[in-house]
């Protein structure tokens, strides 16, 4: 098959839906090495991560090539691009991330569109009015021309059927994976290396994402208030204007010491930051999915999460849970993995367990499946 994909979050989202394109590209490649893999997108982006998609002889990369859609890639984007896969005889189209071409189904070409949440029609009040419309108005009409809707867990499987009243028969759940590279050990000069760089010292539990109020970091950090004075909180991610409100509890309760915010951390380090983690928290009230979680398992730390999306989905048994309000409760869990070795261990060793659903070549297969079933309908 000649596999097309919708590519602009690979060659310009270091983070998130880029991390999501490049994985699903990268697993395919190297389990069905027999199709080709085309990936379309409106520029050619930063080097550093186009690079990050394995060189292999089935993946190309494709830009805008008239004058016309090279002034205007957007339009490319959205309908432009069209004649140039009818041209290339693909036999099918995915787009990564929550859109596809408006013109698809005109022309005979087969489409998969995957949508990653629905949480702006979840938590409105987060969004501008106007971005609400965009997204709103992008991504159900993805949902209703596509042959098939790839949801990246069952919760957004159900936004998507009661948000868009789109029927569970053409929506398929294959989830998310994360980076190998977060498995794999890294060498103690680097560990090192990262500790002098950031001024880290003693133990520390790890949070990694946008320091934003929907993914409640605060709650981490008023846990911390009456944890061991040993133990501190690193927090890795983009900024915005939570972060002060963060930012003026941790100066309000003299936790400047123990509380880090780091930003731009390189992708060659983070996994080092996981690596020696003592325990990650993930306390957001709701997720797509919950990448982080995957990363700090596959990383070989304990794991607490919370309630009320995905997250059981992602996290499986060996995590533990908390009410993503209840600061007393995830102070209590905190407390038991840090005094329980045993604990920590089992937490450990059920997280290398609970990855192996998410392997590259597992989830490659499932997608693969997706893709011969509508080639054979």
């Amino acid at each position: 098959m000649k596999i097309a994909f919708d590519a602009k979050r690979i060659t310009h989202n270091a983070t998130g839906l880029g991390n999501y394109s490049r994985f699903i590209v990268n697993s395919l490649s190297a389990s069905f090495p027999e199709h080709t893999y085309q990936l379309y997108t409106p520029g050619k982006g930063k080097e550093v991560l186009r690079k990050r998609i394995e060189e292999r002889p089935s993946v190309s990369f494709h830009y805008p090539e008239g004058r016309f859609d090279k002034l205007f890639p957007s339009l490319w984007r959205t309908s432009g691009l069209t004649a140039t896969l009818r041209k290339e005889h693909v036999d099918l189209f995915h787009g990564l991330s929550n859109e596809i071409p408006m013109n698809l189904k005109q022309n005979g070409i087969p489409a998969v569109v995957t949508i990653h949440d629905l949480i702006f029609l979840r938590y409105p009040q987060l969004y501008k009015p106007i971005d609400r419309s965009i997204y709103t108005y992008k991504f159900k009409q993805a949902c209703l021309r596509s042959d098939k809707i790839i949801a990246i867990s069952r919760q957004t499987m159900r936004d998507i059927r009661d948000f868009f009243h789109i029927p569970e028969s053409k929506i398929e759940v294959v989830y998310q994976g994360c980076d190998p590279i977060f498995g794999q050990a890294v060498q103690e000069d680097v560990k090192s290396s990262v500790r002098e760089k950031y001024q880290i010292n003693g133990p520390y539990i790890l949070y990694v994402g946008s320091i934003e109020e929907r993914k409640n970091l605060l709650l981490l950090v008023k846990a911390l208030k009456k944890l061991k004075e040993d133990i501190s909180v690193i927090a890795i991610g983009k900024h915005t204007p939570y972060t002060d409100t963060v930012e003026t509890y941790i100066r309000e309760n003299n936790l400047s010491g123990r509380v880090h915010i780091l930003t731009h951390i390189p992708f060659n380090e983070l996994a080092a930051f996981y690596q020696m983690a003592t325990l990650f928290v993930y306390p957001s009230f709701f997720e797509g999915f919950g990448i982080p979680i995957l990363e700090a398992q596959l990383a070989g730390i304990p794991v607490i999460a919370a309630t009320g999306s995905c997250l059981e989905e992602a996290g499986g048994p060996s995590a533990l849970y908390t009410d993503p309000r209840n600061e007393q409760e995830l102070r209590g869990l905190i407390e038991s993995v840090l005094n329980e070795p045993k604990l920590a261990e089992s937490m450990r060793s059920g997280g290398r367990e609970n990855i192996r659903r998410f392997m590259p070549d597992v989830l490659a297969a499932h997608f693969m499946r997706v893709y011969e079933n509508i080639s054979r309908s």
